[in-house]
């Protein structure tokens, strides 16, 4: 892999995930991602099943850890066992989605976890980016932000953090 993945033929036309996976670990390799119930019926309706998700404790301790900016986000998000509803990973680790050439599911399909990232958010609001998995410096090699390199407006990001919300204190755990 060259250090110049944007310049590659053969990587330009792969959607911005895709490229990021193919030089490394992304958020659909290394995330657990969340699912609201709405999520899981959006999905299943698509795929038509069921076999994609689960509830299970998460491996990494921050998920289930409190947030002080957002303190209802554990009681939104995890059952009093400590398992929250999660998308299931390839043997490998990769989303069960996760195809060559990125996500296999549409937008309007995807969780809206999914859909957020990478912008960071609490109940009140967006408050920022997180691209913590993205590598900024193949995808956006001049600066630009993560959410132009992966069309998201902050307008469309604020409808799904309120759905999220929606959703979330509609199908607790």
């Amino acid at each position: 892999m060259t250090a110049s993945l944007s310049a590659e033929p053969s990587a330009v036309a792969l959607a911005p995930c895709a490229r990021c996976a193919s030089v490394r670990r992304t958020c659909c390799q290394r995330a657990e991602i969340l699912l609201t119930e709405r999520d899981v019926e959006r999905i299943s309706a698509h795929a038509g099943g069921m076999d994609f998700h689960e509830r299970r404790v998460p491996g990494d301790p921050s998920y289930a850890a409190a947030h002080e900016d957002d303190p209802e986000w554990l009681d939104l998000t995890c059952a009093a066992d400590g398992t929250r509803r999660m998308l299931r990973r390839q043997a490998n680790g990769d989303c069960v989605f996760l195809g060559e050439a990125g996500c296999g599911l549409a937008l309007g399909v995807r969780p809206l976890i999914c859909r957020l990232y990478p912008f960071s958010y609490n109940a009140g609001g967006l408050t920022g980016r997180d691209e913590h998995y993205c590598p900024t410096e193949l995808l956006a090699p001049r600066g630009q932000p993560m959410t132009d390199v992966l069309g998201i407006d902050g307008a469309a990001a604020e409808r799904w953090r309120a759905s999220l919300y929606e959703e979330l204190r509609h199908g607790r755990p």
